[in-house]
């Protein structure tokens, strides 16, 4: 099982995300927790590619691409952006950095996931989440 999608920089593109992870979990009969952390994991992966990645730039777009084999779902978001330095990210449990708005989506996903590792100087992230 195979599924894909490709959408502009546009956070009005999310829904298109949100209805291809309701698919892949629905056919894989995800639990509802394991769908929920799919579910903000992946939006999260989605969201900073758009806001990071491509700058909000509508004329680039995110790759969503999504597999299921040997028992685990694996995600692949992939933007058009420079990358980032994903080996240097600060703690957003660390007290000076606790009441910032931003800085939580990569801690977020690693919580949440399996696994996920970054790719292509950052633009790209693999997320895995087990059955």
């Amino acid at each position: 099982m195979e599924e894909k999608v490709t959408i502009s920089s546009s956070t009005s593109e999310l829904a298109k995300v949100e209805s291809l992870i309701d698919k892949v979990c629905e056919s894989n009969n995800f639990s509802e927790d394991n769908y929920g952390n799919v579910l903000i994991a992946v939006t999260e992966a989605v969201n900073n590619a758009i806001e990071h990645g491509n700058l909000n730039d509508e004329g680039k777009q995110v790759e969503i691409n999504c597999v299921m084999e040997n028992g685990k779902l694996k995600f692949t978001v992939k933007d058009q952006g420079q990358g980032f330095d994903f080996n240097n990210l600060p703690d957003p449990t660390d007290p000076e950095n606790i009441e910032k708005p931003n800085g939580r989506g990569i801690f977020l996903m690693r919580n949440l996931a399996d696994r996920v590792e970054f790719e292509d100087n950052g633009s790209r992230v693999d997320i895995e989440f087990s059955i």
